[in-house]
């Protein structure tokens, strides 16, 4: 089994137990497309791991996060969730901040490249 079906795999279980816990029925479609998300999000990590050959997660690490899950309170829940649109749009806040900053230390560049041996305008 490669990484990346070791992972995909883990998540099924995760998925299966976080539905559990906020006692959410998903169809088959619905959980498909949830892991379909979540591949499309990593796909990075992965690659990279689909490069590796490894037996299934560790039990025990499975079983961590599974009780990690049973721990949430439905408050905390409720905090992941409402976080969630909040970072997305703070992420795309600051990639606009940084393309303006990016812009203007361009345009400093230029004017301090510009030749104003003449009296430059």
């Amino acid at each position: 089994m490669t990484g990346k079906e070791a992972v995909l795999h883990a998540f099924d279980r995760i998925f299966d137990k976080a539905a559990a816990k906020l006692r959410l029925e998903c169809t088959t479609e619905e959980k498909a497309d949830a892991k379909h998300h979540f591949a499309e999000r990593f796909s990075a990590v992965l690659d990279v791991a689909g490069q590796v050959t490894m037996p299934e997660v560790p039990e025990a690490a499975m079983r961590q996060m599974e009780d990690a899950i049973d721990q949430l309170s439905p408050a905390q829940v409720v905090g992941y969730l409402a976080a969630i649109p909040l970072a997305h749009q703070t992420q795309e806040l600051l990639r606009t901040i940084a393309y303006r900053a990016a812009e203007q230390r361009l345009l400093e560049h230029l004017v301090e490249q510009a030749d104003d041996r003449y009296g430059g305008n």
